[in-house]
């Protein structure tokens, strides 16, 4: 396996991570036993950044994870979820949910936290509800490490929601076919100058 360092943090992150969102299907529910044998496989061949969101498998993913992630595997990984955007509708919802998350994951800390899908007017109502300073004392008190968002929107709210937070790291959809989809290669270029860390959803393309 071939790592990086992100920039921000110095952590050496695997450059092919495990994207949960993709587990089997089995009658309607995840495949619980090959899902678990690919997670512990993929982390036992040096994979160790490991994703999952709230929404996933209609909310199993993340409890099924925290499940595959015990008896030493947690240790082994940066694991990463998401703040589910679209269905927030107050400052404690916010940390609701964090706080949900950390029990479903079994764990005490989300090295890399991200708000979900966001275009420009979920940000805009995100900040209006106080996002900014939930992630500041989220970070502060330690339930997450490091603070960024996934994007699926037009370049130009792309650039303002990257000047509208300190963020980490950012995550986009970005691969040869997609490299004018979205925040793309403008948006890619947009914040070679800030050292974060990208993290590429889909980096071989997908085919609905």
């Amino acid at each position: 396996m071939l790592y990086r360092r992100m920039p921000k943090t110095g952590d050496r992150i695997s450059i092919l991570g495990f994207g949960c969102m993709r587990f089997s299907v089995k009658d309607g529910k995840i495949d619980r036993e090959k899902a678990k044998r690919q997670v512990r496989y993929a982390i036992d061949h040096g994979v160790n950044y490991i994703d999952t969101a709230w929404t996933y498998h209609l909310g199993e993913n993340e409890p099924f994870l925290g499940k595959i992630l015990a008896g030493g595997y947690r240790e082994k990984v940066k694991l990463a979820t998401k703040l589910p955007s679209w269905i927030i509708k107050s400052r404690k919802d916010m940390d609701r949910i964090l706080n949900a998350q950390l029990e479903r994951l079994r764990t005490d800390h989300i090295d890399y936290y991200l708000a979900h899908s966001l275009i420009g007017t979920l940000w805009d109502r995100l900040e209006s509800l106080g996002v900014t300073d939930f992630l500041d004392r989220a970070k502060a008190d330690g339930r997450i490490k490091n603070a960024g968002f996934s994007f699926h929107g037009s370049v130009g709210d792309f650039k303002r929601i990257v000047n509208a937070y300190p963020w980490t790291f950012y995550q986009i959809q970005y691969n040869f076919l997609d490299r004018k989809n979205q925040a793309g290669t403008e948006g890619l270029k947009y914040t070679a100058s800030k050292n974060w860390g990208l993290l590429s959803w889909s980096p071989c393309a997908e085919v609905n």
